[in-house]
């Protein structure tokens, strides 16, 4: 089951989406919850790269009223950062003097050699030494990945001299590999403004939403197609499925959208690589998470036909005309692609059949 929840206050709606989930099947008074956020780079989360603190307060005011008080956060940050300098940069420090919740360096920590399919990893200790482990990662694009979301994210939970390997061994395989050996309780996806372009941030694009599961490799293949992609189209997840990770998300998978009354309006806070396209869209009260699909969609398609017409936003309800519409709002025109929203990879397949985009 996938969760979806919109809204812009993400402590909140962090707190929902999990209410509504089945996470309380799993959950027990008195166990140890470890969560793992993204902080890859000390930067603020609005920049489109790190984990918002108002997620990771959700998770923690959920736990609590379910008498879980054992908590800590657990995070490693890439190879060339400080983790210390991203808690401090990323606002968990406040965080945690806020909710008694110790901060963990991983960076610091030991580590312990496992074995699966003939990969033997390093994983940091306090990872793997925990009753209920909650992956926190934020839905982004990635140059080499094309996608990093949870078992990205993973990635967190080893030492830097194992980063580096994986680098060599191409990523792909090892971090499929390593999701066989970390056992995650639960996935609470930042899918509120993850950048464009790349995993160190600068290009957010605001779409506003808690995605929450329980499978991190479903729900990968189901957030590859909110940025463009189709599941086959990321090496770890077409390598996972080689090796039974899982299944890919499928119509059906059950999914249900909450708070679907706050899906809000787009950002008017642009960045340069959004801008590009700006003359190609004609946007009347366009939701950020419909909004977001377009822009991942024209992206990856790297249009150069600047007199197409997009069309995008509750304000075409009920209207007709030569064009393309974008999501169920701008359905009257010539073409359209349906959806609220309609994934990036829907936007990107339609593009990909018009022969201006050939």
């Amino acid at each position: 089951m996938i969760v979806v929840s919109y809204g812009t206050d993400y402590t909140q709606n962090t707190y929902d989406a999990l209410a509504a989930s089945n996470i309380h099947d799993r959950l027990k008074p008195g166990m140890t919850v470890s969560i793992k956020p993204n902080l890859v780079v000390s930067r603020p989360a609005n920049d489109g790269a790190t984990t918002h603190p108002e997620v990771v307060e959700g998770i923690i005011l959920f736990l609590k009223e379910y008498g879980i008080t054992k908590i800590n956060i657990i995070e490693s940050s890439w190879v060339g950062d400080s983790t210390k300098r991203a808690y401090k940069a990323c606002g968990y420090e406040e965080l945690s003097r806020r909710h008694g919740v110790p901060l963990i360096n991983l960076k610091t920590d030991s580590s312990t050699t496992h074995k699966h399919s003939g990969y033997s990893i390093d994983i940091c200790d306090r990872a793997l030494n925990t009753d209920f482990l909650i992956n926190v990662p934020v839905l982004k694009a990635h140059g080499q990945t094309k996608l990093t979301c949870c078992l990205k994210n993973l990635k967190g939970c080893i030492p830097d001299s194992e980063k580096r390997r994986f680098h060599m061994l191409g990523l792909n395989k090892p971090i499929a590999e390593l999701s066989k050996l970390i056992s995650v309780g639960y996935n609470v996806i930042d899918g509120i403004c993850g950048d464009l372009t790349f995993e160190e941030g600068g290009n957010p694009v605001e779409a506003n939403r808690i995605i929450v599961g329980r499978d991190p490799f479903l729900l990968d293949s189901y957030c590859a197609s909110l940025i463009g992609y189709a599941p086959d189209e990321i090496g770890y997840l077409s390598y996972g499925r080689k090796i039974s990770l899982g299944e890919y998300f499928n119509e059906q998978t059950p999914l249900a959208e909450i708070n679907v009354e706050q899906k809000t309006l787009k950002s008017t806070h642009t960045t340069r690589v959004a801008d590009r396209y700006k003359e190609m869209i004609a946007e009347k009260s366009a939701c950020s998470a419909c909004y977001s699909s377009l822009i991942y969609a024209l992206h990856r398609n790297g249009s150069r036909n600047r007199e197409l017409s997009l069309h995008i936003g509750q304000g075409y309800k009920g209207e007709t005309g030569e064009g393309i519409g974008i999501g169920n709002c701008a359905c009257g025109f010539s073409k359209s692609v349906p959806g609220c929203p309609p994934t990036a990879n829907s936007i990107y397949e339609m593009l990909q059949t018009l022969s201006s985009y050939r």
